[in-house]
């Protein structure tokens, strides 16, 4: 990375992509950051930046490093790939993590040394923030990472009901499509996540409630 490059990322600020954190704290949170941006499409996490784009510097990076390293290999489930950037920049230095969109989604929080997928966390990428993913998001990642089998669907009725009524409406959440068709939870579920993943329609994450739309 490039001075110009890292001065370009600071001033478009925190989004999708890109995270500042003024200072390391705590191993669990970092992993957190780390996991949604695996989960998502990758980014970049910058340590040394406040929040309102000031380079306030780190003050060991050795430190920093060992305490990143901890948090990708003991609080993150599978652990996750990453690589460091040490940038010198208006007399301070700033480690960049880089972590790339992973192969093997969906990556999990450990905490308390618990890696039970009832109850660990899967976080992703909504804008600027770090939120966790719903039921059917974790389902989705699942069925698209890279060494998935071929999706193969058939359209029953009640898929063709719900692709119809995507023609006529903008969208439609999980409690919506449930309720229309008057559906198990489970079986809307798997409805969508399954039309997801042949790509017929989109899912969109909303810190609220997800959402469906037609691709």
């Amino acid at each position: 990375m490039t001075l110009f490059e890292l001065n370009e990322i600071i001033e478009g600020g925190e989004n999708q992509f890109v995270e500042f954190k003024r200072k390391f704290t705590e191993p669990e949170k970092i992993a957190k950051e780390m996991i949604a941006l695996a989960n998502t499409k990758g980014g970049r996490i910058l340590f040394g930046i406040d929040d309102d784009k000031t380079v306030v510097g780190v003050e060991s990076e050795k430190g920093e490093i060992e305490y990143i390293d901890l948090a990708a290999r003991f609080f993150c489930e599978p652990e996750l790939q990453h690589s460091i950037d040490i940038m010198h920049i208006y007399r301070k230095d700033v480690i960049v993590v880089n972590i790339p969109e992973s192969r093997i989604k969906p990556h999990r929080l450990i905490e308390n040394g618990k890696k039970d997928e009832d109850f660990s966390k899967v976080y992703i990428r909504v804008k600027d923030k770090s939120v966790q993913a719903s039921k059917e998001t974790v389902k989705v990642l699942k069925k698209l990472r890279a060494d998935s089998p071929p999706q193969i669907i058939n359209l029953g009725d009640k898929e063709k009901v719900l692709l119809d009524y995507l023609n006529t409406h903008e969208s439609v959440t999980l409690k919506q499509f449930r309720e229309y068709l008057n559906l198990s939870n489970r079986r809307a579920s798997r409805i969508l996540v399954n039309l997801v993943r042949a790509d017929l329609i989109r899912l969109h994450n909303h810190e609220k409630e997800d959402f469906y739309t037609l691709n």
